[in-house]
């Protein structure tokens, strides 16, 4: 599993419909608004860094109103919570 951040700059005017489409998207399983220097911050969870570009490239160009992104990948996890969600399940 790939995890990746994506900051993404709305179009004036769009970050409403945007969030609610990209939420949709497959592959995006979080879309926040913010009141920082981006509009929005998806949080992508994909299976490789194949899927993870077809829909950085591919997927997120044919939305309108995304005026440009930036993609994190994700490298480990630094979380309790995450942990702690691990070890309920049994891993």
């Amino acid at each position: 599993m790939i995890n990746a951040i994506i900051l993404i700059n709305a179009e004036k005017g769009a970050i409403q419909p945007l969030a609610e489409r990209l939420a949709e998207v497959p592959g995006i399983s979080e879309v926040y608004s913010t009141c920082g220097r981006v509009d929005l911050v998806a949080v992508a969870r994909v299976a490789d860094f194949e899927a993870l570009s077809q829909l950085v490239t591919v997927r997120l160009n044919e939305i309108e109103g995304i005026h440009d992104t930036e993609t994190l990948s994700a490298l480990k996890v630094h979380s309790r919570h995450d942990l702690e969600t691990m070890f309920s399940v049994g891993l």
